[in-house]
C-alpha cells in the first residue's frame, strides 16, 4: 500500500510540475498586471501566484476534468480581489494598468488579457454581467486616454499607451491574443 501511495504521489508531482512549468509564466504575468508590478521584479505577484498554485496542487486529485489553468487563474483573481479591494491594504501601483483601480484591473485582465467571457468573469468576481461590461468599457476608455503629464517629466510629452486590443468591449480575445505587458510603463 505504501509503495502504491508513493507512486501516486510521484505521478501527481510530475503532472503538477509540468502544468506549473507550462502555465507559470503566463500566470505570473497576469498576476503582475493585477498588482501593477513589473514582471521582472514582482514579489507581491509571485506571492499571489505561489498561493494560488499551492491551492491548485492541494486540489489536484479532485480536479477531475476541470482545467487546472482556469482553477489557478480563478484563485489568483480572487486572492487579488480580497486584498486589493480592502481599503487598508491598497498599495500604489505602477506599470501599464496603474491608472486603473483594482476592480477595473481584475476585469480588464480577465476579459482582455485572459479572454474570459463576461458571464464567467461576472460569476468569478460576484458582479452582475452588466456591471462587468460597464467596468470593462470604462477601463478601456481610461487606457485609451493620454496619461497626464507629470511636472517632473520635463518638456517631453508623455507617450500615449498603445491601443488596447480587442476593440471597444474587450471581447473576442483568446489566450495569447493580447499582449498588455508589451506596452511601456
Amino acid at each position: 500500500m505504501r509503495e502504491r501511495r508513493t507512486a501516486t504521489d510521484r505521478r501527481r508531482a510530475r503532472e503538477f510540475e509540468a502544468f506549473a512549468a507550462g502555465a507559470g509564466g503566463r500566470l505570473l504575468h497576469a498576476a503582475a498586471l493585477l498588482t501593477g508590478e513589473s514582471p521582472d521584479a514582482a514579489p507581491r505577484a509571485q506571492r499571489l501566484l505561489i498561493a494560488s498554485l499551492a491551492r491548485t496542487y492541494a486540489d489536484w486529485d479532485r480536479l477531475r476534468g476541470e482545467d487546472p489553468y482556469d482553477r489557478t487563474r480563478q484563485d489568483l483573481a480572487l486572492r487579488f480581489a480580497r486584498t486589493a479591494w480592502h481599503p487598508r491594504r491598497r498599495r500604489p501601483t505602477a506599470g501599464i494598468l496603474a491608472r486603473l483601480g483594482p476592480q477595473e484591473r481584475v476585469v480588464l485582465v480577465l476579459r482582455v488579457y485572459e479572454g474570459v467571457a463576461e458571464e464567467q468573469t461576472a460569476a468569478l468576481i460576484g458582479l452582475p454581467v452588466e456591471r462587468v461590461h460597464a467596468i470593462c468599457a470604462r477601463a478601456i476608455r481610461t487606457m485609451r486616454q493620454k496619461p497626464p503629464r507629470h511636472p517632473a517629466a520635463g518638456p517631453r510629452p508623455a507617450a500615449p499607451p498603445g491601443p488596447v486590443p480587442g476593440g471597444g468591449t474587450g471581447g473576442g480575445a483568446g489566450r495569447g491574443d493580447v499582449r498588455l505587458g508589451e506596452a511601456r510603463s
